[in-house]
């Protein structure tokens, strides 16, 4: 059973033409190297061009008796998806036998939400007689008011905020920048922490765009932001599993029972 030259047209396939991440192609090669290690398990001397759907679904059986979570059992056929796909692409195959095969259902836990009441008591939890205190009530106020990722909060640049017109721009996933309003509350504590608070901060040379800094002037991290909603959210008695995240659905649920279209 002679895989490699397969795989080393595969990896090129993957950087050459799909333009993927080294970590990306790492783990579709691993995907395929767990097929392998399936045909091996079996002493089966099967050549990739000759693997059947039978042959896949009886890969899925192994990898779930040795206890893959369904999760990774479908980014595991994603992978095995795209192998095959290349093999037919180079005429190495007529058929694809990974086409008809359909991902594990996984069941998917809906997040906690917060409702009105419970995003104010976590926002009055702070104590604004410290020094960090207001730019935690702006950064709160923000990821609500907006509905941002909290890496997109970490990230957020006063070069970027429109508060005149109510908007902010944001660089999200893929580095895409998109233009997000801004609720009235949010821009109003951003106001005062930007104008009373942060200009005293001593910060660290080349961040000086950042509009969220840790004591030492250095914008404030992911960790920091979720340690912070977890302190507030135990000092304000709620038992909810809450992070950055359940600001952002939050946002969004509070928008959709509002009227707003989802899609939006």
């Amino acid at each position: 059973m002679d895989w490699q030259p397969s795989l080393r047209g595969f990896k090129a396939y993957l950087k050459l033409e799909r333009s993927l991440s080294a970590n990306t192609i790492e783990a579709y090669l691993h995907d395929v190297d767990k097929l392998m290690q399936f045909f091996m398990s079996r002493s089966e001397d099967k050549d990739p061009a000759k693997v059947t759907r039978t042959d896949l679904k009886n890969f899925l059986i192994w990898v779930n008796e040795l206890g893959m979570i369904p999760a990774t059992q479908a980014r595991v056929l994603s992978g095995l998806k795209a192998f095959f796909k290349f093999l037919v692409l180079e005429n190495k195959m007529e058929v694809d036998p990974s086409a008809l095969l359909e991902s594990p259902k996984m069941t998917r836990k809906l997040p906690d939400t917060l409702n009105i009441l419970e995003i104010n008591s976590i926002i009055d939890a702070i104590d604004l007689s410290k020094p960090e205190g207001m730019r935690n009530k702006a950064m709160l106020e923000t990821l609500y008011g907006s509905g941002l990722r909290v890496s997109e909060l970490t990230g957020l640049r006063i070069s970027n905020l429109y508060l005149d017109i109510e908007f902010i721009k944001i660089l999200g996933k893929g580095n895409k920048e998109r233009l997000v309003p801004i609720g009235s509350e949010a821009i109003k504590f951003l106001k005062i922490f930007l104008k009373e608070i942060r200009i005293h901060i001593r910060v660290k040379p080349g961040k000086e765009d950042y509009v969220f800094l840790n004591r030492r002037g250095s914008p404030i991290s992911r960790v920091m932001v979720f340690l912070i909603i977890k302190d507030l959210a135990k000092t304000a008695g709620i038992k909810k599993s809450i992070s950055p995240h359940t600001f952002r659905h939050s946002f969004a649920t509070h928008l959709i029972e509002g009227g707003a279209d989802l899609r939006a």
